[in-house]
């Protein structure tokens, strides 16, 4: 896949809008460190020994589940797709993979490289169309009995409607609406940087992303002011230009949500502090979904737009006086995927990396992977664990032998 870089690149943009640049950056990258990962990973799965009471081994056999349906979304079209079917494959599993109807050319490429290094035919079977229809006829087959989706929690709470009764394994990884908690205390540059890229990289359409920005009193008119300069001087562009920071939302449909949030906002009482607005390109771009990085302040952590997972380039600002109060608003919403927490008092790093509820929590970094680790979320941001062992497990059963000495 290495050698199809610029063409895998190119595709991501034409299938949903981002950044060339960024594609090279991100998406390629991780694609290939998932294949490499798990294609070795599953050389080191360990199996349970037990001697028990000295009358027998007991030991835990993991053999492959048999037919993986994996279901990818639309924002990372390659590197989510990979993160699915390359445990799958790795734990030895035939694969039913279905990529976003909304991005199937990167998808298509991908099945095109597989089959020039000769992996076998019906060992990745990828089959494009729509959700209700593909994706609804995975969740009911009989002889497919594990689903990995990830997506929007609607989806993903039909799929478990569906699949449940049929007790299929589920791993479910679903929206978010993430914390980003500042304490005075922290490394304001370094995170003010990261806070910029981790509200609007991949035009803020990462699950990841952080889309609550709680700020501690002392330092919140300091960083509002700064945060909006740097968001006003962010780029919204041709994707194939590398000096654009942000490209097109990925349809005119989800522009139109985007911006319709926006109206909610207002209608709350938020006040824009900067863009809220479609941008128009010239010449051949000028129909295309651009619209400029959103900050909003003065919402309760009640409104909609800070309980509703928007996905776009828009973010609240929060201020908050005691660690317990950033805690309860970090807590505030049904999702719990990720938070970042900005410190430097170690201490209470660890206090309230522990009190948020989310399944992934970074602490003065944001987006630092190790594949070793379980990744997924709590609360509606879904079930089940991804990456590393967790995922090779999913796609297997557990067997107990039991041996008697």
């Amino acid at each position: 896949m290495e050698r199809d870089v610029d063409r895998f690149a190119e595709a991501e943009s034409q299938d949903n809008g981002k950044p060339v640049h960024l594609a090279h950056e991100v998406d390629i990258p991780r694609a290939v460190a998932n294949l490499r990962f798990f294609a070795t990973a599953i050389l080191h799965q360990q199996s349970e020994a037990h001697l028990t009471d000295g009358l027998a081994v007991n030991y835990t056999d993991r053999q492959p589940i048999g037919v993986a349906g994996c279901i990818s979304p639309w924002n990372l079209p390659l590197y989510l797709f990979t993160w699915k079917v390359a445990p799958a494959l790795a734990a030895g599993c035939t694969v039913v993979a279905k990529p976003s109807e909304v991005t199937p050319w990167t998808a298509y490429l991908l099945s095109r490289v597989c089959a020039e290094e000769g992996l076998p035919p019906g060992v990745l079977n990828i089959v494009h169309g729509l959700g209700p229809k593909v994706g609804a006829a995975m969740s009911a087959h009989p002889d497919i009995p594990a689903i990995s989706f990830t997506g929007g929690t609607r989806t993903g709470a039909e799929i478990a409607r569906t699949a449940a009764p049929l007790f299929k394994k589920l791993s479910l990884e679903l929206g978010g609406k993430n914390p980003v908690i500042v304490f005075d205390d922290c490394d304001f540059e370094a995170m003010l940087t990261t806070t910029v890229r981790s509200s609007f990289r991949n035009q803020g359409q990462i699950c990841l992303c952080g889309s609550r920005i709680l700020v501690q009193r002392g330092s919140y008119d300091r960083f509002r002011a700064a945060f909006v300069e740097r968001t006003k001087a962010l780029h919204v562009g041709d994707p194939k230009d590398p000096g654009s920071d942000l490209g097109a939302l990925v349809s005119k449909a989800h522009l139109e949500k985007v911006l319709g949030h926006v109206e909610i906002a207002k209608s709350e009482g938020g006040r824009i502090l900067c863009g809220g607005d479609q941008v128009h390109l010239e010449g051949a771009l000028s129909g295309g979904w651009y619209m400029r990085p959103t900050v909003i302040e003065g919402l309760g952590p009640q409104c909609r737009t800070n309980q509703e997972e928007i996905f776009g380039p828009v973010v609240t600002l929060q201020p908050f006086d005691t660690e317990a109060e950033a805690l309860t608003l970090a807590n505030s919403t049904p999702y719990g995927l990720a938070a970042v927490i900005w410190t430097k008092d170690l201490q209470r790093a660890h206090r309230v990396a522990r009190g948020v509820q989310s399944g992934i929590v970074w602490v003065n970094c944001w987006m630092l992977r190790d594949l070793r680790t379980p990744f997924g979320g709590v609360k509606q941001s879904g079930v089940g664990r991804e990456g590393g062992w967790e995922a090779l497990r999913f796609f297997t059963e557990a067997k107990n032998v039991c041996v008697r000495l």
